[in-house]
């Protein structure tokens, strides 16, 4: 077996040999560069031809590099990854691994995994300490630096045994520009204080549009920017503004710690990477509405579902009190999620509140209905509905009506807008 050589934070391999009795694998199919820059493709994948779930992806030479037990190491299957513009590396005892590409799952050739293979993967990127945390937690959520790319990391045990999940985290921050994002987006990233809300469904691009944000921010202004994440994804250096980064169980022991913390630490922007309770939710209103610039994300599916989730973590006896200090704190909701475009990559849809005066009115009223039926009439706020941006794709034949009908909060509305242009 070759032997590995620390080098920085991540192990390298040298002497790379192909182990004896490793699967006859056939070339891998040469994807093609997509440079279109549009947010489905933030995470750098390329078109790999995919027929199915069972679609087969042939390690390239990186494969060579021996890991555990004559097979391949776990920085070369990043590699492969990264290679591929694939998103995510799902690997687990007893399991084949496999690759996220474009939203499909895709099978390897490898063997299923042992726990010996399993083990030794752990310890290329995990201490001793984290390895033992996740024996006696069952759970693990951290990150790891390859020389060639960053991924968050998430252990699990399971039925079979124990699994992990790598999110390979781009090393560019693409633009507002590059990613085709509204522009109500950069209006909302130069305001001096507010509350500002990304939300969606994992793997939605939340982070990708934040990492863009803070860029805008970042380059544009000067300005004391503070992160909070679990864990850190996109890394920013510091040019106009000064920023730094703090990982929740590395750096602080809470998000609700870190942000409380923060209020001392004279930032003017504030990064909270996921709002999972009412303490920090009460936290980031305070300091949105005391001077500070606060983003923060949840797993909402729509703007004005985001506003019932906020208002649902306060009792009733508190609905009042907390519905006057969104409505004055909020700057607006982004909800985005990724779909299947015509050309088989994907695309992003949203569902985009601004909380102009009217909105403000209705939300501390409650009617929250009313304020989806302002948003479809306020596209000169920057507003627009999820069935709007939809409906806008698939006549611009980015979409098929099918898929987009299919991922639509409203599926027979948007199937009657989209009958009555046809």
């Amino acid at each position: 077996m070759a032997k590995l050589k620390r080098s920085g934070s991540a192990d390298t391999v040298t002497s790379p040999v192909f182990p004896p009795g490793f699967p006859p694998l056939p070339p891998r199919p040469v994807a093609d560069q997509d440079n279109s820059g549009s947010l489905g493709d933030a995470s750098s994948e390329q078109a790999t031809p995919l027929g199915s779930s069972a679609a087969q992806v042939a390690p390239s030479q990186a494969a060579t590099n021996a890991g555990p037990n004559g097979g391949p190491s776990l920085e070369a299957i990043v590699r492969i990854a990264h290679d591929a513009g694939h998103s995510d590396v799902h690997l687990g005892v007893g399991e084949q691994p496999r690759y996220r590409a474009r939203g499909e799952m895709v099978i390897t050739e490898w063997p299923e995994t042992t726990a010996a293979v399993f083990q030794a993967w752990l310890q290329e990127i995990l201490s001793p300490q984290q390895i033992d945390a996740f024996t006696t937690t069952k759970e693990f959520d951290g990150s790891h630096a390859f020389p060639f790319v960053r991924v968050r990391i998430n252990l699990l045990d399971s039925l079979r045994g124990p699994a992990m999940v790598l999110r390979l985290i781009p090393q560019t921050i693409l633009s507002l520009e590059q990613l085709q994002l509204p522009e109500v987006l950069q209006g909302l990233a130069s305001r001096p204080k507010g509350l500002v809300l990304v939300t969606g469904p994992t793997g939605s691009g939340k982070s990708t549009t934040l990492a863009a944000m803070i860029d805008w921010i970042n380059r544009h202004q000067t300005r004391h920017i503070l992160t909070i994440e679990d864990p850190v994804e996109f890394v920013h250096e510091s040019r106009q503004s000064l920023i730094r980064h703090r990982e929740v169980g590395q750096h602080t022991l809470k998000f609700h710690n870190a942000l409380r913390a923060a209020l001392r630490e004279d930032p003017d922007v504030i990064l909270v990477g996921e709002i999972r309770d009412r303490e920090t939710l009460s936290t980031a209103l305070e300091a949105s509405q005391t001077g500070h610039l606060v983003f923060g994300t949840l797993h909402t599916n729509s703007a004005v579902k985001t506003v019932e989730r906020v208002l649902g973590m306060y009792p009733p006896d508190e609905q009042e009190s907390v519905r006057r200090a969104l409505s004055e704190s909020l700057l607006g909701v982004i909800a985005q999620g990724l779909i299947r475009s015509a050309d088989a990559k994907r695309v992003a849809y949203h569902d985009i509140l601004i909380n102009t005066d009217a909105c403000r009115d209705y939300i501390q009223r409650g009617a929250l209905d009313d304020v989806e039926e302002i948003m479809e009439r306020s596209s000169f706020d920057g507003m627009v509905t999820l069935n709007q941006s939809l409906q806008a794709l698939v006549e611009a034949g980015r979409v098929e009506g099918e898929a987009a009908i299919a991922v639509s909060l409203k599926p027979n509305e948007l199937a009657q807008a989209l009958r009555g242009r046809s």
